[in-house]
This record gives C-alpha cells, structure tokens and sequence, in this order.
C-alpha cells in the first residue's frame, strides 16, 4: 500500500506567492531572490507575533481574511490595506474601488472536469465587428494553438470596450477579470515602485494583456491606461479558463516528455522549456509539401516532431549549369529544428524546407522565439556557423548563397 506524504500547512501559499513574484520581477538569480522574499516573509511573522497576544493564533501567510464579528482585527487589516494599495496614476470619475487580493489561489485545470456542461457565454456581433474581431486577434500567442472550435467559441464570447483618454482598463493590485485584445488605441503601462507609478512601457495600437493575473489568480501586475479613444476586445475568466488555460494545461501534458528530448532546449530551466510548450503550435504536412520557401520573410521557427524534412538551397552549382536548381544540404528528423537562420540573423529565409512524407511540426512564431529563446541564441549562432561551412564545402563559395 502506498503512504501519504502529508503537505505542511502553508507550504502551498508560501510557494505560490515566491512564483508570482518570480513572474512579476524575473530576477536573474532564483536562489538569491528566493533567500530574499523568504527573509521578507520572515521578519513580517516575527514583527506580527510581537504586535500580537500571546494568545494570539499563528500569523497567517499572505492572504488577509476579514471577520464581521471581530472589530479590532477587521479595523487593523483595513489600515495594512490602505497603507500596501498602489496609489493610482489617476482614476476617472464613477469608478469604484475593489478589494485588493494579495494572494489567491493557484487554478488548477484539472478541477473543471464538468466545465463541458456549463453554459457558453456568446455576445452577440454584427458582421463588421466579427471581422474586426478577427483581425485584432489574428496575431495573438496564446489563441494561436487553438482548435478552430475553441477559437470560435473565443471569438463568441468575447465583447467589445470602447475607451476614452486616462480610462483605467485595469490597476495594479486588483484582482483579475478579463483579459483584453487592443483593437486600436495606445495605452501605457505603469508600474508602482516605492509609492511612485512609473511609466514602463506602452501597447500601440497592437497586443493583449491581462492574462497573468487570469492565468495564475494572481491580483494585476500594472495599471493600464488609456491614453486615445481605442477599442478593446474582452474575454471573461470563466472563459479564459475553460479554454486557455486548460488547453495550455493538456498541452503540456502531451508535449512536456518531447520537449525536454530536444537538444537545443536542454539549457533551458524546466519553468522555461513549459513557457515554450505554452506557445507552441503543431502544423502536419503531407510528403512534398513545401513548410518554407527561399526568400519569403521569416515569421516562425519550427522543431520537427514527427517524420523527416529536406532543406534546399537554389543556386548555380558546377554540377548543374541552370541557375535556381534546387540542392539539398541537409536533413532534419524528430528532435531537430530548422527556420531559425531568418530569425537569428534578421534576414529572409536562406532555404525551401519540403516534408519528406507525413511529417508533424511544432511551431513558434517569431514574436515568441524572440522572448523564450533568448538562452539558446549562442548555441543556435554556433549551428549556423557550421552549418555555412558545409555550404561553402558544398559550393566551393559562399557568394552562391548571397544570391
């Protein structure tokens, strides 16, 4: 009979607050900055239990719990709430105050196991919004590795939100609801560091943001400001859930083992190789098929997964006298990628990739390469070393593969 290991009580918490400071700062050193946050907790326990009676029950870890029945406590727990809240950049007129959470509850995918049964939530369009919908969400990661289905089901229920100037679409602290596509506008990002909003960046008239907050019920990182009239797209939590996340989550179930046999992936963290799996979406090919064409704009890097694929360059060779006949240089299998060339050198593609009979690919676009695999640049500069190499062997020059 297997034993039970039981789980010490606020272990749970403990971890998830340390991760969501991990998602919010991204230090450069975990260990360091796990001794530090730990240290922080800490000395709050001890400077609480001193403030404390003896009598007094422990101190309870990151999540504040208010009481109807006990004044003094809910009088003190108001006042460690006004003196922690973000102060705002500014709040227009007739919008209210919610409860700031200083830590929820991690969600679990795998507790919706009846989520099939629940009721669709569809918003109503006209023609022109679903088109204009369509194409605010065309670029967006995390609806890139639905099914068509899912992706419908996304496109119902979301609703339209119109913005004027200083609208707070969402503010530092508060607890998450929806999670937003920029149809059109510029709204700036504003972080509060030592009781100051500092302005860190902007979304112009592109993107999406919110799903952190949805994604690990964590309250929200930044403020969001409006700073034109814009358009936006929102999605509820219940549906980001049902759909996003728990796609993300079978996702990972089914990639995780083959992701970590990708050689160029093993220098990655274990927490990074799974923000990899999130992104990634499968393309399947027939034998023959062409997956990249010479010369086009490079706009994803691909890991093939199944199958075998043949990459050829065009050029004028000794051997054959025709300018543009194509030569195959290389082959990749299951584990190897290719595509990454455009991408590591900022130019279009160098060579045509054709499937070498049914042959299944796991996909990264380009905006995702650039922020996930940052750690594998050298390795993959490396490659592409050797590899112009062997087209110099190949060729006996490399001005052929200028051309």
């Amino acid at each position: 009979m297997m034993s039970t290991v039981e789980i010490p009580a606020g272990l749970k918490e403990l971890l998830q607050g340390y991760t969501v400071e991990v998602l919010r700062r991204r230090p450069p050193n975990l260990a360091e900055f796990a001794v530090q946050h730990f240290t922080r907790i800490l000395e709050s326990q001890r400077n609480d239990q001193q403030d404390k009676k003896p009598n007094t029950e422990s101190v309870q870890k990151e999540v504040t719990f208010e009481s109807d029945t006990d004044e003094p406590n809910k009088h003190e727990e108001e006042e460690e709430e006004e003196e922690e809240e973000p102060v705002p950049v500014k709040r227009p007129s007739g919008k209210t105050n919610r409860r700031t959470a200083v830590c929820a509850e991690a969600y679990n995918p795998d507790d919706d196991e009846d989520d099939d049964t629940e009721p669709r939530v569809v918003n109503p369009k006209t023609d022109e919004q679903r088109r204009r919908l369509q194409d605010a969400c065309r670029d967006i990661l995390l609806f890139k590795t639905l099914e068509q289905e899912q992706f419908s089901e996304v496109l119902d229920a979301m609703f339209e939100v119109l913005v004027k100037p200083q609208d707070h679409i969402i503010d530092q602290g508060e607890d998450g609801d929806n999670f937003y596509v920029i149809e059109k506008g510029v709204y700036d990002i504003f972080v509060q560091k030592d009781g100051v909003s500092i302005c860190v960046g902007k979304y112009d008239n592109k993107g999406s943001f919110g799903e952190l907050a949805l994604m690990y019920n964590t309250p929200r990182a930044a403020t969001i400001v409006a700073t034109q009239d814009g358009a936006l797209w929102g999605l509820d939590r219940a549906t980001f859930h049902r759909l996003i996340v728990k796609n993300n989550a079978k996702k990972r179930r089914m990639y995780e083992a083959f992701i970590e046999c990708v050689p160029l992936l093993k220098s990655l963290e274990v927490s990074e190789r799974m923000k990899i799996v999130d992104v990634l979406g499968a393309r399947a090919f027939k034998d023959g098929d062409r997956i990249i064409t010479q010369g086009d704009k490079a706009e994803c890097f691909y890991i093939v997964e199944t199958g075998e694929v043949k990459i050829m360059i065009k050029s004028k060779t000794k051997a054959s006298q025709q300018d543009n006949a194509e030569v195959e240089v290389a082959r990749c299998s299951r584990g190897q990628y290719f595509g990454e060339l455009a991408l590591v050198t900022n130019k279009p593609r160098a060579a045509t990739v054709y499937a070498v009979g049914e042959t299944k690919c796991l996909v990264i676009d380009i905006q995702a390469f650039e922020r996930l695999l940052g750690p594998c640049i050298d390795i993959m500069k490396r490659n592409i070393s050797q590899y112009e190499d062997q087209l110099v062997a190949l060729f006996g020059s490399s001005d052929d593969l200028k051309q």
